[in-house]
């Protein structure tokens, strides 16, 4: 859970800046959107699969 407390003289603007800044760093949103949906546990694997198979393909790109 995110807790955000209005500092002294701070606006309101800043606080929802600070706010959306936390959430994005918890990966709240993330979690979220990967509930929305129900996904089969082939789905899951497949897209693990995927994701493995992306990131080998940046280490390559970056050791040369």
């Amino acid at each position: 859970m995110v807790v955000v407390t209005k500092q002294k003289g701070e606006s309101e603007d800043r606080l929802i800046a600070r706010f959306k800044k936390k959430v994005l760093n918890e990966g709240i949103l993330l979690d979220y959107r990967e509930r929305e949906r129900y996904k089969k546990p082939a789905e899951r694997r497949k897209e693990k699969k995927y994701r493995i198979k992306h990131l080998i393909e940046l280490e390559k790109k970056r050791s040369f």
